[in-house]
């Protein structure tokens, strides 16, 4: 993908409630119909199994995600993650998506944890946590 990437204002306004308000813990985002402009499909409050439930098991996604988990002393912490998810059958997606989380790793500095993801067992909870520590 050449063109550059741009953000729906309801993106915008879900990055912010996420990042800011804290009105959120998750952001999955797809391409719009207008090409190169993301927009987010699903915002809310997920728990991490509704989280890997609710990516296709055939489309590309970005996801931003609250990651909430306490570390081996006991202290509660709380990680922003991008996530790249590619399954196999969404191949012919990858060279967008990959422009969009290149993007989004740019537009999102206070995001440090990034990882793509080609299968659900990639997004397991004590292996994001142990990304996130």
């Amino acid at each position: 993908m050449t063109s550059p990437i741009g953000l729906t204002a309801g993106c915008r306004d879900a990055l912010h409630h996420l990042r800011q308000t804290r009105e959120i813990n998750t952001v999955v985002l797809r391409f719009a119909e207008t090409p190169g402009v993301l927009a987010p499909e699903l915002e809310g409050n997920l728990t991490h199994d509704e989280l890997v439930s609710a990516l296709p098991a055939d489309q590309a996604r970005l996801v931003v995600h609250e990651l909430s988990f306490a570390t081996p002393q006991g202290a509660r912490r709380h990680e922003l993650l991008l996530v790249l998810w590619m399954p196999a059958d969404a191949e012919a997606q990858e060279e967008t998506y990959t422009a969009g989380y290149t993007f989004l790793k740019q537009h999102l500095p206070d995001v440090h944890v990034h990882l793509t993801a080609r299968r659900q067992d990639q997004l397991e909870y004590r292996r994001l946590v142990a990304l996130a520590g």
